[in-house]
């Protein structure tokens, strides 16, 4: 099951890194700046801002397996759209309407985690499964490079949205909630009352404004607004750092871009074992949790060194330490929802603490886009090697012990 939350998360990437890897040549033939390429990926993150407090709710309300459906086609036709764009304006059109649909992937994703996962488990199974981002965006710029040079841009985003309609095919039949899990949700069979194991009281579904209010939800969105916004930058803006500022041509950038993120898919692994790690020495789960965190931003600060280094190959290395930090820290990020909510609002409380994620994610990339075009890229990589930090500090200073909210909540 996590195998399709994985594969999911793949395609995910591969229809967000198309536009990325295709940039330089989109930018020439639609005569865009670096603030015009800033809004189009603006639009993108407007939309993936506002679906993520609907998208969690929507699936925890529709469950895993019509959620997770209705959102990977929602995004894979988004995806093909992109083909039709005929400028700037069109281009950021598609690309909101691929940010509505993405936004659902983690919340779903974390859903499944919940729903077969134990405690102990969970930041590894959730650094499995969203180790497929960064698998995708390894594949992506050698795929999306050659089907570019043979075929064109157009075919590029129409061959990789059509990938996603292909694991809807096998998703659908396949999917299912575990036994547990559907004998809570399902009272009677036939009219007849289910055995059941006594309910937990937090596993009940919990209304969006009684989890927005709860101090878990609020400083964990807080802290995204400063630990994604460094993902999003290396995804969207990466390869056009090696066209810029190391003079990477578009074969270059399909050969060498993917680096970083291979080497982001261990951090995922090892976010999740070094929180197991530490619960196995007798940590506490907000601990292990937060050390784990922090450890992972810390090695964040490597972008610092990037931007300033002469040699392209050691820039490549220290940002892909740097990538591998992000994805440490975000295991165990996405373990969190299920350490304090039951299976019935994770969803939720991811979806909403994302919009967090999206909201930096949009201030973010404005700010760059001038910066870039104003200066050069030497302050942003400087700022996004610090903002890992602050989102550290933010978790152990707001969010307090991770344990199940009161009943009252």
């Amino acid at each position: 099951m996590i195998a399709f939350a994985f594969l999911a998360t793949v395609i995910n990437y591969l229809d967000r890194q198309t536009l990325s890897v295709a940039a330089p040549v989109l930018r020439e033939q639609f005569h865009m700046s670096n603030v015009d390429y800033s809004r189009v990926v603006f639009a993108f993150m407007l939309a993936y801002t506002i679906m993520n407090g609907a998208s969690g709710p929507l699936i925890d309300r529709l469950g895993t397996r019509l959620g997770y459906a209705l959102t990977m086609a929602w995004w894979s036709l988004a995806a093909i759209c992109h083909a039709f764009a005929q400028g700037a304006v069109s281009l950021g059109a598609f690309r909101f309407l691929l940010g509505m649909g993405e936004a659902g992937n983690w919340p779903a994703g974390v859903k499944v985690v919940a729903e077969w996962f134990p405690e102990r488990e969970r930041a590894l199974a959730s650094g499995l499964f969203n180790t497929g981002s960064a698998v995708g965006a390894v594949l992506a710029p050698p795929i999306v490079a050659a089907i570019l040079l043979h075929y064109g841009w157009r075919k590029a985003f129409v061959a990789i949205g059509v990938v996603g309609l292909v694991w809807l095919l096998f998703w659908c039949p396949v999917y299912r909630t575990p036994h547990h899990v559907a004998r809570a949700l399902v009272p009677t069979q036939c009219g007849v009352p289910a055995i059941q194991k006594e309910a937990d009281p937090a596993d009940a579904p919990v209304p969006v404004l009684t989890l927005i209010r709860s101090r878990f939800v609020w400083s964990f969105t807080l802290a995204k607004v400063f630990m994604d916004p460094v993902w999003w930058f290396y995804t969207f803006w990466f390869p056009e750092y090696l066209k810029h500022a190391r003079d990477f041509n578009l074969a270059a950038i399909g050969k060498f871009a993917w680096i970083p993120f291979a080497v982001a898919g261990a951090g995922n692994l090892l976010g999740g074992w070094l929180s197991a790690f530490l619960l196995s020495r007798g940590c506490t789960l907000t601990v292990a949790r937060k050390s784990a965190i922090t450890f992972f931003a810390a090695l964040m600060l490597s972008a610092i060194p990037a931007v300033l280094v002469r040699d392209a190959a050691l820039s490549i290395g220290l940002v892909s330490i740097a990538m591998l930090g992000y994805t440490g820290s975000l295991a165990n990020m996405l373990a969190m929802p299920a350490d304090v909510f039951g299976k019935n609002a994770v969803a939720s409380v991811y979806g909403l603490a994302s919009m967090g994620s999206g909201f930096g994610g949009m201030l973010f990339t404005l700010i760059t886009g001038w910066v870039v075009d104003h200066y050069s890229y030497t302050p942003v990589f400087i700022g996004f090697g610090i903002l890992p930090l602050i989102c550290a500090t933010l978790l152990w200073t707001l969010m307090g012990r991770l344990e199940r909210p009161a009943p009252s909540l």
